[in-house]
Parts: C-alpha cells; sequence; structure tokens
C-alpha cells in the first residue's frame, strides 16, 4: 500500500510551485504581507533564516518553496527556546 501523506515541501510545490511570492509566504505563516516585509527588513534570527531564501528577478522578490519546507519543518524559525 503505497503512502499518500505528503510532505511539506511536496505539499507547497504542489500549491504554489516552486517559488513563493511574498503575499503566499505572508498568508503561509498566517501574517500581513506589510507586516512580513518590515520583519524581513529587522536583524532578528528568524529572519535571517527566511531572507537565505529569499530570490529577487528584477525587481520582484520570490522565496524558495524548498527551503521554506526545510526551514518550516526544522528548529531554526523557533530561536532560543531555554
Amino acid at each position: 500500500m503505497k503512502d499518500t501523506k505528503l510532505s511539506l515541501e511536496e505539499s507547497l510545490l504542489n500549491k504554489y510551485g516552486p517559488l513563493l511570492t511574498m503575499p503566499q509566504l505572508a498568508d503561509l505563516l498566517h501574517r500581513s504581507p506589510d507586516g512580513l516585509r518590515i520583519a524581513l527588513q529587522s536583524r532578528q534570527s528568524y529572519t535571517e533564516e527566511i531572507n537565505k531564501a529569499k530570490l529577487k528577478i528584477g525587481r520582484r522578490v520570490y522565496f524558495r518553496a524548498s527551503q521554506i519546507a526545510e526551514l518550516l519543518d526544522s528548529d531554526r524559525l523557533c530561536g532560543d527556546r531555554r
């Protein structure tokens, strides 16, 4: 019997394709696009991780779905929890 459960990366690729726009990423993270845009300009540990997935094509900003899925699967977005 084949396992039909999709990985997070497969789910993101099926829904958005290989690149997410800022509004798509904001929706995924339950943030407003403007709030996410402002947050990504700050020097927080989680924003630095998200910015590593950023790809600019001309004036447009995209985020690699595979890297975002990897971040969401890891604990790197949580920062220091003590």
